[in-house]
């Protein structure tokens, strides 16, 4: 019989971090261990195996293969609930498993919620997270209805920015269990914030906000980025959750 100290010494050598916290959640987990345990010593990410991830004190139901949503991006949550209103068009952006418009209509309960992504796997998971929303499978704006064109208050993107000479030196249960496509974002990490952008001001309302997820050295380059295209920029961090976002407004002309 597999003993809790069994659980935490197998995901020790197989290198978790946190392994006893883990084991806790495994031991809880619905059916057969073994299984999810040999899934997550082969490296699998924690939150595939359980079938849901922790954001924004909510259960996100994830699927394998699909990105798992980090804690940082609750910030780019929390700016966005600021000054939404029920009714609202909000737009999710690369929503992978639909976690943050999940959170942002949590928080702000009858907006009129819009999610996007390329890949099918996550199409789908966002589909079951966001019964009551419109999940369309697309590249970016383009995935989206044409009405919605002048009209979307609040464009959440949490979009790749990992460089791709940096993808090598990402954890491996990243690199191996999560699409590329959700991590690589191009020479300089901002390839597709810069096709996010370009057309952006064609769909925000006025006064409407774009929101990116950046790291700290890309802040500088997007706040250039969101000017170039007319966008009125706004740098915000949270040490708490080490993150850092800029916001990009369209003027009320």
């Amino acid at each position: 019989m597999t003993t809790p100290d069994d659980v935490v010494a197998a995901l020790r050598a197989a290198g978790c971090v946190f392994a006893e916290e883990e084991a806790e959640l495994l031991l809880a987990a619905p059916g057969p261990l073994a299984p999810l345990l040999e899934r997550r010593v082969a490296g699998e990410p924690l939150e595939q195996v359980l079938g849901w991830a922790g954001f924004d004190g909510l259960r996100v139901a994830m699927a394998p293969g699909v990105f798992v949503p980090r804690r940082r991006s609750e910030l780019l949550v929390r700016l966005a609930a600021d000054g939404v209103r029920a009714g609202d068009v909000v737009v999710d952006l690369c929503c992978g498993s639909g976690a943050l418009g999940l959170a942002l209509s949590n928080r702000v309960p009858g907006v009129d919620l819009h999610a996007c992504d390329l890949d099918p796997d996550a199409v789908r998971c966002a589909r079951g997270n966001l019964p009551g929303a419109s999940v369309w499978q697309g590249d970016l704006w383009g995935a989206l209805p044409v009405r919605l064109r002048g009209r979307v208050q609040v464009a959440l993107a949490n979009a790749p920015y990992v460089p791709s000479e940096a993808i090598a030196l990402m954890p491996t249960e990243a690199r191996d269990h999560e699409p590329r496509l959700t991590l690589d974002g191009g020479g300089d990490g901002l390839d597709v914030h810069r096709r996010i952008a370009a057309t952006a001001r064609d769909w925000l309302a006025p006064g409407g906000r774009l929101l990116i997820e950046v790291s700290d050295a890309q802040t500088g380059p997007a706040v250039s980025l969101f000017e170039r295209v007319g966008l009125l920029p706004a740098v915000h961090t949270d040490d708490d959750l080490d993150a850092t976002a800029v916001v990009g407004t369209s003027p009320l002309e």
